[in-house]
């Protein structure tokens, strides 16, 4: 198995569409790195990955808004298609299983309201202290 892990931030806001009766929430996220050439000058190199992250929970739609910054996982595609100059285009796609919001451009605390929002992750133990092991908590009580 390949898993891909993507931090960036959204090139538009989300799009939620229904497929054959499963929602998906399809969006773009990019990646820039920044080097110098050889004559020393700096350069950006932006990579776009697109994103479809097939769930039921879509609450998280309303923040996958442009310029917002997230931490992406899943299984990686690359998909080919014909451009308008005859030639073909490659594209680098991400069959979600994770998205975390680490927050929107311009933002200084990091995440809304200073806390981070993950979906669809794994209850994970962790050791809180030498006698406590905290996990994390659903929304449901039972």
């Amino acid at each position: 198995m390949i898993k891909l892990q993507v931090i960036g931030n959204l090139g538009k806001d989300c799009v939620t569409n229904t497929v054959n009766g499963k929602n998906v929430i399809n969006f773009s996220v990019a990646h820039t790195e920044k080097f110098k050439d050889q004559q020393g000058n700096q350069k950006d190199k932006t990579i776009w990955v697109e994103c479809a992250y097939w769930t039921d929970r879509t609450a998280i739609a309303p923040y996958l808004r442009k310029g917002t910054q997230v931490f992406v996982d899943g299984t990686p595609d690359v998909r080919t298609y014909p451009k308008n100059d005859g030639t073909t285009g490659v594209s680098l796609a991400l069959r979600v299983s994770t998205v975390q919001l680490l927050g929107s451009k311009g933002e200084n605390s990091g995440g809304y309201g200073g806390a981070e929002s993950s979906y669809n992750q794994p209850a994970t133990a962790t050791a809180g202290s030498a006698n406590e092991i905290t996990e994390a908590m659903d929304d449901l009580p039972f």
